[in-house]
């Protein structure tokens, strides 16, 4: 399968917006450093609200730390527009039920594609009920995740929901590296796995084997 080019995508599309009032974009929220830049550059183009909802996020204080930090970073980074904030609800039993039978598979394979789905179901869905011009998610940001897959399940979801999918690839145009530095500017709080109990395992055991060595 030929890689699609989802930033140059999601150019073309931010050039051939209509001018004027800003289409509202509910855009999912991973975390704040991810946000970030994300935040920084939709803000010129979008009326955002920004969706958290992760029930894979492992154990509750730390969900409960990462949403936080979101509303930090809301509060304290100026922006071309402002941003609402939209709490989903964290309900970890339905992430624990998605992942039966896939707990032992490794980080960035099935689980985790699966995972993505559940996500941006539940933002299409939102989006849906909302009135929302566009859904999107900021997870393509990191280098960890799969944008091709991200991708292709926002654009099965728009065809299920009847919103559009924004493509993305938010790590291109040094995206990523822009988000450190915001994150270093705002001392976010930048934690060392993914979210769930499973990426907190694998975290763990490849630490241990760093300080084994």
């Amino acid at each position: 399968m030929i890689k699609q080019n989802y930033q140059l995508a999601l150019d073309k599309l931010l050039k051939n917006l209509p001018q004027g009032k800003k289409p509202r974009l509910l855009l999912h929220a991973c975390c704040a450093p991810c946000s970030s830049y994300v935040l920084e550059y939709l803000t010129q183009y979008f009326s955002i609200t920004l969706f958290y909802y992760n029930p894979n996020i492992f154990p509750e204080e730390e969900y409960t730390k990462r949403v936080w930090e979101v509303k930090r970073l809301l509060q304290e980074m100026p922006l071309s527009s402002s941003v609402q904030f939209l709490p989903g609800n964290y309900d970890p039993k339905r992430f624990f039920e998605m992942a039966k039978g896939m707990e032992n598979l490794p980080e960035g394979g099935e689980r985790c594609f699966q995972c993505y789905r559940l996500r941006l179901q539940e933002t299409a869905q939102t989006a849906k009920e909302g009135g929302f011009d566009y859904f999107a998610s900021t997870l393509s940001i990191s280098p960890y995740k799969n944008a091709q897959k991200l991708n292709e399940i926002g654009f099965e979801l728009a065809k299920q929901y009847g919103v559009a999918w924004l493509p993305s690839d938010f790590k291109k145009h040094g995206g990523y590296q822009r988000s450190i530095v915001l994150s270093h500017q705002y001392s976010l709080y930048r934690q060392n796995y993914c979210g769930c109990i499973y990426s907190a395992a694998e975290s763990a055991r490849r630490r241990e084997g760093k300080c084994s060595r």
